[in-house]
């Protein structure tokens, strides 16, 4: 949960479980400086990165029951499925952004060691 660029800023406002600023990104990154938020409604392509994972979250556990507990009933897997999904969605919410951000703000080595590239 760092900065794509220098993976030293923090990249979140907070903890991904404070619900208060859940899921808040911050501007700019303290230690680079890039800009989080290129332009308005930047992250509402993140919900195709959230959709993907929810979908790999599911059918990883759907699967995990089916193999290893093979007398699980369905109600009971539509039930564990539930409660995890809730249980990680504020975690699936901030590293669909994280990845998001990822595609579109490269890391850059010098940034990183410190070196200026501003000449």
């Amino acid at each position: 949960m760092r900065c794509p660029k220098c993976l030293k800023g923090p990249f979140f406002e907070s903890s991904v479980y404070d619900f208060k600023k859940l899921g808040n990104v911050r501007r700019e990154c303290p230690k680079c400086k890039v800009n989080y938020i290129p332009e308005p409604g930047f992250y509402f392509g993140a919900m195709y990165v959230s959709y993907a994972l929810g979908v790999i979250v599911f059918v990883t556990i759907w699967a995990g029951a089916n193999w290893f507990f093979t007398d699980v009933s369905v109600w009971t897997q539509i039930i564990i499925l539930t409660i995890l999904i809730i249980l990680l969605s504020p975690l699936i919410f901030a590293l669909s952004k994280i990845i998001y951000a990822n595609i579109f703000i490269h890391y850059d080595k010098e940034t990183s060691n410190g070196v200026s590239n501003d000449d």
